[in-house]
């Protein structure tokens, strides 16, 4: 009985609970001054800014950015009666059921896709194993490796991520991996009869090629470089500027009202620092080295 209201209490999204606060989670947190990856009870707060105004807040028992989207975006559109026609986000937010939710409500995303910042590596770019560094043939359907050889597809199945998103998955698979001289760095399996396999889910993929092709773009260079002076300059005047460590009170509800009126009192000190410079009419800010962004 006991085990069953701890998993009741914990719920599906999350691994862990406070005992003072059961709505707080345990997490890793970015002030880390002993350096020993302690976990402390905590919230996922969200962030929702526009023209430098923080326009909605979220707090989440979440561990991970990408299970928060949704749910948050969705708070906004009733609250606000609209919903915002371009989401910037960073790579944490990066998932098969962000980008499909996007995709189906009509709006655009602008999210950093995970392997963004890697791809730019050399050594990244080295590892001929990688999907990224193959060459896709696409009348025949297959992938070629730097061998000169084919990866044709062998099978499809269907696989459900921990939030129920369901995927179908292609495989492709070798047509031979013998006497191949980049066997050891592309192939990692320790049986050397096995031939190299790539997984791919071919919707996510798409999904993801537009994302970075938007965010690649001006439009998208600016966006990105404006998400992040805006969205994480409100979390640092927050938490920085104005010295803001912790919650004065305990549970989701109690949390979020101490946060709107911070969120408020911001806004109003943001409203005023414009109007005193004359940029009230200014959304965004046009830096100019946002072009190497």
């Amino acid at each position: 009985m006991e085990y069953n209201r701890k998993k009741t209490i914990c719920g599906e999204n999350r691994n862990s609970y406070s005992k003072t606060d059961t709505d707080a989670t345990f997490m890793h947190m970015k002030d880390d001054h002993m350096r020993n990856g302690q976990l402390k009870p905590g919230y996922n707060v969200q962030f929702a800014v526009n023209s430098g105004f923080i326009t909605g807040i979220g707090v989440f028992s979440n561990r991970t950015d990408f299970g928060t989207l949704i749910p948050f975006l969705t708070y906004l559109w009733h609250k606000h009666g609209k919903s915002y026609r371009n989401v910037v986000a960073d790579s944490g937010y990066e998932s098969l059921a962000n980008y499909r939710w996007l995709f189906e409500n009509g709006q655009t995303a602008f999210i950093k896709p995970a392997n963004y910042e890697s791809g730019k590596k050399r050594s990244s770019k080295s590892q001929v194993g990688r999907m990224e560094n193959m060459g896709y043939y696409e009348p025949d359907d297959c992938f070629i490796c730097k061998n000169g050889r084919h990866l044709d597809l062998s099978s499809h199945y269907t696989s459900h991520a921990k939030d129920g998103t369901e995927r179908k998955i292609s495989v492709y698979r070798c047509e031979d991996c013998s006497d191949c001289p980049y066997r050891a760095a592309c192939c990692k399996a320790k049986d050397s009869e096995r031939l190299k396999e790539i997984f791919v889910c071919w919707e996510f993929q798409n999904l993801r090629n537009n994302s970075y092709h938007n965010i690649t773009t001006e439009e998208g260079k600016l966006l990105r470089c404006n998400r992040s002076i805006q969205a994480e300059g409100a979390f640092g005047q927050l938490k920085h500027n104005r010295n803001f460590k912790r919650f004065l009170t305990g549970g989701k509800v109690k949390v979020l009202a101490e946060l709107l009126f911070l969120g408020l009192s911001q806004n109003i000190a943001h409203l005023l620092a414009k109007c005193n410079s004359g940029l009230q009419n200014l959304h965004l800010i046009q830096p100019k080295a946002y072009l190497n962004f």
